[in-house]
Formats: structure tokens, sequence, C-alpha cells
């Protein structure tokens, strides 16, 4: 497995070693062991998968504390732009973005941390995305942030209009997170 830093501390690309021939593949997407010999320290206590036509913007999407929650994401068919939104206050990159491009060909992951808002638009149709989190889901501890919003300007690529939900669609801006001192992430 190679681990690749990005521009945001402890926002990780995570490329496994993949084993292919002509039956097909093989690889370890998770290894608790190998995980924490690169630092990661995430015990993972839930699983969600999602299905997505092309054009499906899901996101931007987060727990506050005490639920907050470190995802691993990967895509296991199609292909997303994966896009985390660092919201830790003390953080250098606070309000600071960074994306990847996710396919089951390159069988790449995306760690994010707890303390990210996280979102992802699918670029096919029948987009199967997979993500492990470190807390369970808690409906009165979700907050989310516009998927467009203008102070964070982030780079969804060209596409048609995204397919939203009611929530995405209605979501609050950045900066209504920032003046909101009880949104501690």
């Amino acid at each position: 497995m190679e681990i690749i830093k990005t521009e945001i501390q402890d926002l990780l690309i995570i490329k496994p070693r993949v084993f292919e021939d002509d039956r097909g593949y093989f690889f370890e997407s998770y290894n608790r062991q190998n995980f924490l010999a690169q630092g990661i320290e995430a015990t993972f206590v839930q699983d969600n998968e999602s299905r997505s036509m092309k054009s499906v913007l899901r996101g931007l999407h987060f727990q506050k504390p005490p639920f907050s929650q470190g995802k691993l994401v990967r895509v296991m068919r199609g292909s997303v732009l994966d896009v985390a939104v660092d919201l830790r206050r003390n953080s250098p990159t606070f309000g600071k973005w960074a994306s990847i491009v996710l396919t089951d060909k390159n069988k790449w992951m995306y760690w994010i941390p707890e303390g990210f808002a996280h979102g992802f638009l699918t670029l096919e149709d029948n987009t199967v995305f997979f993500y492990k989190c470190t807390s369970v889901y808690n409906r009165d501890a979700e907050g989310s942030i516009r998927w467009d919003d203008p102070t964070l300007n982030i780079d969804w690529g060209k596409f048609e209009k995204p397919i939203l939900s009611d929530k995405d669609m209605n979501a609050p801006l950045f900066s209504d997170f920032v003046r909101d001192r009880k949104s501690v992430v």
C-alpha cells in the first residue's frame, strides 16, 4: 500500500497493492495493522454503500462531535470526483478543500479524518460508492454545507446540472458554518 499526503494535513490518498492476472484481480482494501503502521489509528464501526446515476452530487456532509466521523472511501463501480473540506477550526488549512478522482479501475481510497465535510460527484451511471466510518450516523449531529459555496469555490469540473437531494440543495453556506460557533467540528 502506498500512502500519498495531500496539501491538507491528515487527508490521505491510499493506493492499494493490486494483484492482477487473467482471472481478475485481488487487493486488500483494509488491514488494520497496515493502517496503524501508516499512522491511521481508525476504528471502523459502520460501513455505507450508495449507487448513483451520472451527475448525482452528494454532499458536503459532516457529523458534529461527539459523532464526528473519519471515513475511508472508495469506488467499487464507476467513478467519482471526491471532495473533502477542512472544517477543523484550529487547522492552518481551515476552509480549504482537496479533491481526487476515484474509480473502479484505479482502486484508490481516500482517508478523510474527523473534522472534514465530504461530498462526491458521480462521473458515470450506476456508480457504487463505499465507505467505512469511525462513528455511527446520528441524525441530530448531521451538518452540511452547500456544494457550490462561493467562499469555498470548489472546482467540480465541467458537468451537466447536478442531481441533488432537497437537503443538499438547501444546505447552509460556509459563512453560516463559520459564524455558528456551536458548529465545532
